[in-house]
């Protein structure tokens, strides 16, 4: 029983392929265009991926990165027109993809690279593979002269992940502490600066992280007011007490530096400028009761 090109053709003219916008279809890549490819998904037309949606990054060379015959997965972003056709995109697939990947990182706690693209007042604009995403000035470890980050790669880590609105915030100084965080322990002795200054302490910055010098671990004296002894962005030496991985807090002390109690509120340059021996002696007598 022979079967003619017309009969080849009703056939496919009779079969409902149902091919639907947000479908993801298999396709080979078929034939190329100067706006695109062409790809073959088993309908009766072969789809078309424009060129602006077949790559998430810059393509430098169509056939090298779309050899004929090979297979992927696309997704339809536009239905069949009259001819049959459909339109697919490679790119917005591997935008969800994206996405999923960051919200996963989100959730794990894990850090990505991010190049900075750009700069405003309130932080800076990165790209993380091919998405547009935000570190705030807050979140950045280096907050004073954001200009010098443009073009450089940050490991950062996600703190805000939402596709539906195409929202991406991500912090540097997250991924930064956690990455410095298994580098510290108690009887470390850390030079920072004061970022801040609240009723109950002190939030020191250092080595990419930021402790806590509880006002109770100031000195071995009463500490009526902290504005009196630090002032924001001054340097200053203390020892790490604690180290809490999991609420990831790092507890500070320099009253274990005083030779007497009060030192600290009296003569805090003499306690910073021998904070080294005195860290040293602390951690030898230490050492002698274990």
């Amino acid at each position: 029983m022979s079967f003619s090109t017309d009969d080849f053709a009703k056939a496919l003219e009779q079969h409902d392929y149902q091919f639907q916008k947000g479908q993801i279809v298999r396709g080979k890549v078929a034939s190329y265009e100067s706006d695109g490819i062409y790809i073959d998904v088993g309908g009766k037309a072969a789809a078309f991926l424009p060129i602006e949606e077949a790559s998430l990054g810059r393509i430098s060379n169509l056939t090298e990165q779309f050899p004929i015959g090979e297979e992927r997965d696309f997704l339809i972003i536009r239905e069949q027109d009259a001819d049959g056709q459909v339109t697919l995109s490679l790119r917005q697939l591997q935008m969800k993809q994206v996405w999923q990947n960051l919200a996963e990182m989100q959730e794990s706690k894990q850090s990505v690279q991010a190049r900075v693209s750009g700069v405003n007042r309130g932080g800076v604009t990165v790209d993380v593979q091919g998405i547009r995403g935000f570190i705030p000035r807050s979140h950045l470890v280096d907050r004073d002269n954001l200009e010098s980050l443009i073009g450089k790669a940050l490991v950062v880590s996600p703190i805000e992940v939402d596709a539906d609105r195409r929202r991406l915030v991500l912090s540097q100084r997250l991924a930064t502490q956690a990455a410095s965080l298994g580098q510290l322990e108690a009887g470390q002795l850390i030079e920072g600066k004061v970022a801040s200054i609240k009723p109950f302490g002190v939030f020191v910055d250092f080595a990419g992280t930021t402790g806590l010098l509880h006002i109770n671990q100031v000195s071995k004296n009463y500490v009526a007011s902290l504005e009196t002894i630090f002032s924001h962005g001054q340097a200053i030496k203390a020892l790490i007490i604690e180290v809490d991985e999991i609420k990831k807090r790092v507890a500070l002390s320099t009253k274990v530096l005083e030779n007497f109690p009060g030192e600290m509120i009296e003569n805090l340059p003499e306690v910073m400028a021998t904070a080294e021996a005195r860290a040293e002696k602390i951690r030898e007598s230490a050492s002698t009761s274990n």
